[in-house]
């Protein structure tokens, strides 16, 4: 009888907890009260996109300026707080949405049904049309997307112009790339024929590049591909309701016209006068901030990589197999899975338990990366060093790690030290990939300079002399200490 009352009770448990976790949490909506607490409205945005956002220079300073922002400050206006913009991939707004590392996006987004399934909109703010850009001499030959049938296209990754593209150009080869600097250099360069791009932003281009030409694409688009709009966190209903009535405000005063005209003149002025030539020189701070930001990501993720390395090979020489075989799963694990991917699940997955800001996930995650690495050119260093060695120190009485710090590690150092010294090289390069969460390193400063210059090759140019000057000094300084070790050891 009393096994029989245990036994209901379990399956009593059992079917609340089924009932429980199907049935939707109907929690009450605190995104307002969460943002005016915290007494600031985080915006993410793809600042390459004007006059709807880019970066301008403004009394020396980098800026993020244009039409959405002016939007976004008046949404944060009147909720009362203070505006924070953080600019990231297009393609990588909406994961930074829904894990909490930004409150809205603002970045000229349709609200179309797909994106609905994962997040709410406000009203549709502005309506600006789809545009083709091409190249001068082909704008006799491109008039119509019919011409570029069979043809190579640029889209914005993650875009209204990638589904357009896909929907209405079904025989044309698509490229996508998560940047519209990018898109602009590929056609430059003769990679694709054309580039879809909202009209306003094909306009600013077109405007400020003479190697450019644009035309409107003649899309069919459907109701919730038209227009510009807010988009929030799902079931943020009190938040879209404040974005709304903002809106609102802005479309009776017209303020959307007042917005463009503001980012058309800031646009206008970050260029400068037409007949001044500007050359890169005149954007170094931007390349020497890069460079600074790639300097620190390198050395800290290198010593921290370094300390996870000799953990690890030393857990790898274990005997005992529960110490062994975690670390063998980890060293397998990074090295079959790309750098890029470990970024983005710091960022974005390990940020939706915890806040991890985007410089301190790229550092952690080419930490990690760069310890499994450094944990097998440490192990195959020290099994090198003759077995007799090991031997000999504990005859005359060493322990096993006494033997380890001043026996084997010295001897198997001078073994590992150029790999290790590859390592460290191969840090500072493959440090770039940080860019795709907003971390403000060489590349992602080049890409600026690209929207900035309205040039492709030239910031690129820069971009590469600077690594190879990185990479070059830290070889010679390796060198060095190579030959003093080999000059020690004679």
């Amino acid at each position: 009888m009393m096994k029989k009352r245990i036994l209901a009770i379990i399956f009593t448990i059992f079917l609340t907890s089924i009932f429980s976790t199907s049935l939707p949490v109907l929690a009450a909506d605190e995104s307002v009260e969460n943002i005016k607490s915290k007494g600031t409205l985080v915006v993410g945005t793809s600042a390459d996109f004007p006059p709807y956002e880019f970066h301008a220079t403004i009394d020396g300073k980098d800026n993020i300026v244009g039409m959405d922002i002016s939007i976004a400050e008046k949404i944060a206006e009147d909720l009362g707080v203070e505006l924070e913009v953080q600019d990231i991939g297009f393609d990588s707004l909406l994961p930074a949405l829904e894990v909490g590392k930004v409150d809205i996006i603002v970045a000229g987004m349709s609200a179309t049904n797909e994106r609905r399934e994962s997040v709410d909109f406000s009203d549709v703010y502005y309506i600006g049309g789809q545009n083709i850009v091409v190249r001068p001499s082909d704008n006799e030959i491109y008039t119509s997307k019919g011409d570029l049938n069979a043809k190579k296209i640029g889209v914005q990754t993650g875009s209204i112009q990638e589904s357009l593209a896909k929907d209405q150009m079904p025989e044309s080869s698509i490229m996508s790339l998560s940047k519209i600097t990018d898109l602009i250099l590929a056609l430059k360069t003769n990679k694709i024929e054309a580039i879809i791009m909202e009209k306003p932003s094909a306009m600013a281009y077109v405007a400020n590049d003479k190697d450019l030409a644009t035309f409107d694409g003649g899309f069919i688009l459907e109701e919730d591909e038209q227009g510009a709009a807010v988009a929030v966190k799902k079931g943020s209903s009190n938040l879209v309701e404040a974005i709304n009535q903002s809106i609102s405000t802005i479309n009776e005063n017209n303020l959307t016209e007042d917005y463009l005209k503001e980012a058309g003149q800031l646009l206008k002025e970050s260029q400068g006068p037409q007949e001044q030539t500007k050359t890169m020189f005149n954007y170094w701070n931007y390349f020497a901030k890069g460079t600074g930001y790639t300097i620190l990501i390198s050395v800290v993720s290198v010593f921290f990589g370094s300390i996870l390395g000799i953990i690890l090979s030393l857990m790898r020489m274990s005997e005992r197999k529960i110490v062994r075989i975690p670390a063998i799963a980890y060293v397998e694990f990074v090295r079959g899975t790309p750098m890029m991917i470990q970024i983005m699940f710091i960022y974005f997955a390990v940020g939706y338990l915890i806040n991890i800001p985007a410089l301190a996930s790229g550092i952690i995650a080419v930490s990690l990366n760069s310890g499994a690495y450094i944990c097998e050119i440490i192990r195959s260093g020290l099994n090198s060093v003759d077995k007799g060695q090991t031997e000999a120190a504990r005859s005359l009485g060493m322990s096993k790690q006494t033997a380890m710090r001043y026996i084997i590690f010295p001897q198997a150092l001078k073994n590992i030290w150029p790999a290790l010294g590859n390592e460290f090289i191969t840090v500072i390069k493959e440090s770039s990939i940080v860019s795709i969460i907003g971390v403000s390193d060489l590349i992602f400063q080049t890409k600026i300079v690209t929207s900035l210059s309205y040039r492709g090759i030239a910031p690129l140019a820069v971009t590469m002399v600077i690594y190879f000057m990185l990479t070059f000094s830290l070889t010679k300084l390796l060198n060095y200490y190579e030959r003093k070790m080999n000059h020690d050891q004679i």
